[in-house]
């Protein structure tokens, strides 16, 4: 009678602990049903400002700046350098671990690391991954891959198909899912989409195929919508067969809200990099306008439940935007010289005749990645953590605490 006792306490006992955990989880520590997270190169002030000038000159407000109520510095050093790649910058957030360069998913012992995404996976959550560049190169396998060459994208397209179950992917990078020959670069003859015609997947290539394919489905919706990195929306605007990277965090999201348990999305912004790598100037801020309009998106159509959070990876090129415009300039104006005969735009390092108007200090291939802290923006639940001088990894720790 004694031992039924005891055993009835420990029962409603252990019940009660358990009841308390779960008031604790989900009533008093309300966590985001949402959690997005935008990774960009070159967020950093003088590309919000020049971004800003551009759109409509200095009295202008961009969406980003409603969120610099939570916002931190961050710190981006890797494991041996003082200045990251894209690789090693983008593996810190994603994995909480810093990296060697061109490394992704490993720390640097080269040991495996888990993702925010696959954590995410683990607690129940609805993953997708969103990008404008390449779904291949180290800046988006950061979030799925465990490599010690970030630089193979063919290896890499291997590792997404083969990664737990996405419920989106968009962006582009299709010459590594195909062979040689066949608009693609593999040099295995395989064709990694025909193994994905299996019932659970939908693949879509154009802006006209996604907006058809709906988002109330059970498996992947996979869209591969260029060869490489997706087209600057400037010659986007033009063509019209590409989605802009604000229709594909629309998507993505009523994609993702259907599931129960809440999820996480990745978009990794890569055409601002782009345009820094080449030392264009009119691109950068046009692209900083792209990404200011998904954060937009992201904050309309996630709704107040949710933790968005907009972070740096790195500086590349060294821009700078110098002179007297006038406080209503805006556009073209800005792209050529001052008054004065002075370019508007000048670069610290890069190819020295890319373009005439924007001068660059050390003549080298492309942009070079710069010494330089980058910013953190957030709003919804958690966003308050966003505070002061933060390092990379301490992004993750925030993210992986809303899960």
């Amino acid at each position: 009678m004694r031992l039924r006792n005891n055993l009835l306490a420990l029962a409603i006992l252990l019940g009660f602990v358990g009841l308390g955990v779960l008031y604790v989880r989900f009533w008093v520590v309300q966590r985001p049903y949402g959690i997005i997270i935008f990774v960009s190169d070159g967020l950093v002030t003088r590309h919000l400002t020049a971004a800003r000038l551009y759109e409509n000159g200095a009295g202008h407000r961009l969406e980003m700046e409603r969120l610099l109520r939570n916002s931190a510095l961050v710190r981006n050093d890797p494991a041996q350098f003082a200045v990251p790649d894209a690789a090693s910058a983008a593996s810190a957030l994603a994995t909480g671990r810093r990296a060697r360069h061109h490394t992704a998913g490993v720390d640097e012992e080269g040991k495996t690391v888990a993702s925010i995404l696959e954590l995410a996976r683990k607690e129940g959550r609805a993953v997708g991954l969103v990008t404008n560049g390449s779904l291949t190169a180290a800046s988006s396998a950061a979030f799925y891959a465990h490599t010690g060459n970030a630089e193979d994208g063919p290896a890499l397209a291997l590792q997404l198909v083969a990664a737990p179950q996405f419920k989106v992917i968009f962006g582009g990078g299709s010459e590594d899912f195909f062979p040689e020959g066949k608009s693609g670069r593999r040099k295995d003859g395989r064709n990694l989409l025909a193994g994905l015609e299996a019932p659970g997947w939908n693949v879509v290539r154009t802006r006209a195929e996604l907006e058809a394919a709906g988002h109330y489905h059970d498996g992947t919706l996979f869209g591969l919508f260029a060869e490489g990195g997706m087209d600057f929306s400037k010659k986007r605007e033009l063509a019209g067969a590409q989605p802009s990277l604000p229709d594909l965090v629309h998507h993505a999201i009523e994609c993702l809200e259907t599931s129960r348990r809440g999820y996480v999305l990745v978009v990794d912004e890569a055409l601002i990099s782009q345009a820094c790598l080449l030392n264009d100037g009119e691109h950068l801020m046009r692209e900083t306008l792209e990404l200011d309009r998904a954060i937009g998106t992201a904050v309309r159509y996630a709704g107040e439940k949710s933790l968005i959070v907009a972070v740096g990876r790195a500086s590349v090129g060294g821009f700078a935007f110098s002179g007297y415009p006038m406080r209503q300039d805006k556009g073209l104006a800005l792209l050529g010289l001052t008054p004065e005969g002075n370019p508007y735009i000048t670069w610290a390092t890069g190819p020295k005749n890319a373009k005439p108007n924007e001068p660059v200090a050390r003549d080298a291939a492309a942009g070079v990645n710069t010494a330089e802290d980058v910013l953190a923006l957030g709003a919804g639940l958690g966003a308050e953590k966003l505070r002061g001088f933060l390092d990379s990894t301490d992004i993750f720790r925030i993210l992986r605490e809303a899960l």
